[in-house]
């Protein structure tokens, strides 16, 4: 996994420097939908000037630019609605920490996206502009995640075509929160799955998955935690942008981020439990192993010691009393054999009265 995500400049540039990164060859898409109560417009530019017409209008408009734009298309749309330079340098740079900026009468705003990938997880940086008539929103993913939101405009169902731009703000910021709960939802799935793993069959890979998955979750700690500052900084704004009506809703996107956070740590909990379940169950292991490699060292103890007294060969062909009479017995060999495997019964009855097996 790489750790460090954030796209930047050469150390020493002057602030504000718009520089296109190497991956922004790619195609990107604008999108612009202009809409009022009673009218509404909806189509794929393919010229960044054709949105000086909709700069200036009482209507909202919300421009989406999405793939791998470069820095002429946040220049030239800076030039057209007033963007702050430090604004539109951080939407090039990405991997920007989630946060919201007040420029004059216009708000600048940084989301995280979660994204399942490829087994992993991936944060998505969201930029938004927000200002009196328009919404500016830039996201580099390759998947479209706004389009619900623009087939709610389309339909013009429920309040989102009556309520103005800081109601189209709360559902994009909305929208980009709730995503976090599909990829959490993977994230019970995977946790549920290392639970059994290490409960029923711990092994080398089981480790490396729980802190796999301690990676991740701390990431998104890192990366979804300020959400939530996001969200109250908007509550207690008290610029006149963000209606009362709006709040409310905000207040329950707030709510959200709370939540998301919420599961993010109980699922840090549970992968440091399962990661101690881990460490248990190899020790009960390593036990029983070393629990049966003694109950047989014991039990051939004795038979050694008996095959060691019979192994010195001390004949009783001399007049001493203390030769071995064994040594001559018809049947010395099977008695032997005998005296061994009671010795080693008595001992394996021995051990299971004490439970010890």
């Amino acid at each position: 996994m790489t750790y460090f995500h954030k796209k930047y400049h050469p150390p020493g540039t002057p602030p504000g420097t718009l520089t296109s990164h190497p991956d922004t060859a790619a195609e990107y898409r604008i999108h612009l939908t202009d809409y009022t109560d009673g009218e509404f417009t909806d189509k794929t530019l393919t010229d960044i000037d054709s949105c000086r017409d909709y700069a200036n209008r009482p209507s909202t408009t919300w421009i989406h630019v999405q793939g791998a734009f470069n820095a002429d298309v946040i220049r030239k749309l800076g030039d057209i609605f007033g963007l702050h330079p430090l604004a539109m340098e951080d939407v090039l740079n990405t991997g920007q920490r989630p946060k919201l900026d007040r420029f004059g009468e216009q708000v600048f705003i940084v989301m995280s996206l979660p994204a399942s990938e490829g087994g992993g997880i991936l944060m998505e940086q969201v930029s938004i502009f927000f200002g009196e008539n328009f919404v500016l929103s830039f996201h580099r993913g390759r998947v479209e995640r706004f389009e619900p939101v623009r087939r709610r405009l389309r339909s013009a169902s429920g309040r989102i075509r009556s309520l103005g731009e800081d109601y189209l703000l709360y559902c994009l910021l909305d929208l980009v929160i709730d995503e976090a709960f599909p990829v959490l939802e993977d994230f019970g799935d995977r946790v549920e799955r290392l639970e059994t793993s290490a409960l029923e069959n711990p092994d080398r890979s089981t480790v490396s998955d729980i802190h796999g998955l301690k990676r991740e979750l701390l990431m998104m700690r890192r990366v979804l935690w300020p959400h939530r500052d996001v969200i109250n900084s908007l509550l207690r704004d008290d610029a006149a942008m963000i209606s009362d009506t709006t709040r409310v809703y905000l207040r329950d996107c707030y709510d959200h981020a709370v939540q998301v956070i919420d599961l993010i740590e109980m699922y840090r909990d549970i992968t440091s439990g399962i990661l101690d379940v881990y460490l248990s169950a190899m020790s009960n292991r390593l036990n029983d192993v070393m629990r049966v490699l003694t109950v047989i060292s014991t039990i051939f103890i004795p038979l050694t010691f008996i095959t060691g007294l019979y192994g010195m060969n001390f004949g009783n062909d001399t007049n001493s009393p203390w030769a071995m009479p064994e040594l001559r017995w018809y049947y010395g060999y099977p008695l032997s054999l005998l005296l061994m495997i009671l010795v080693a019964v008595g001992m394996l009855v021995f051990f299971k009265h004490k439970k010890w097996l």
